[in-house]
């Protein structure tokens, strides 16, 4: 199974999302090519209600904690199912890595 599978699967078993999106972004960054190491997590769960952002961020990094020593980096956006219906269409989109632009720039 893929790392983006077992997130999907560790994650819906755990939290019961309303909406989950789990992006392999590896290839945004200087990784060899088909690298599994660079996650972007959008979670909407009802888990998250009355919880502060670091704490559902634990909850989260609690629950991957096999799967993050696995890893390099992990994005993740948590919200509530009422912040996910009035959210801003902006703020989830993660940033290019630098040492990846400026290869682009050669």
């Amino acid at each position: 199974m893929s790392m983006t599978e077992e997130l999907k699967v560790t994650l819906t078993a755990a939290l019961s999302p309303r909406f989950l999106e789990v992006l392999n972004e590896s290839h945004m960054h200087s990784v060899p090519r088909g690298s599994e190491s660079h996650f972007k997590v959008v979670v909407v769960s009802e888990k998250f209600e009355g919880q502060m952002l670091l704490k559902r961020h634990r909850l989260v990094q609690g629950i991957l904690q096999k799967e993050i020593a696995r890893i390099k980096a992990l994005s993740l956006h948590t919200f509530t199912p009422e912040e996910w219906a009035n959210r801003a269409e902006a703020g989830t989109e993660s940033p290019r890595c630098a040492s990846h632009t400026a290869k682009e720039r050669k």
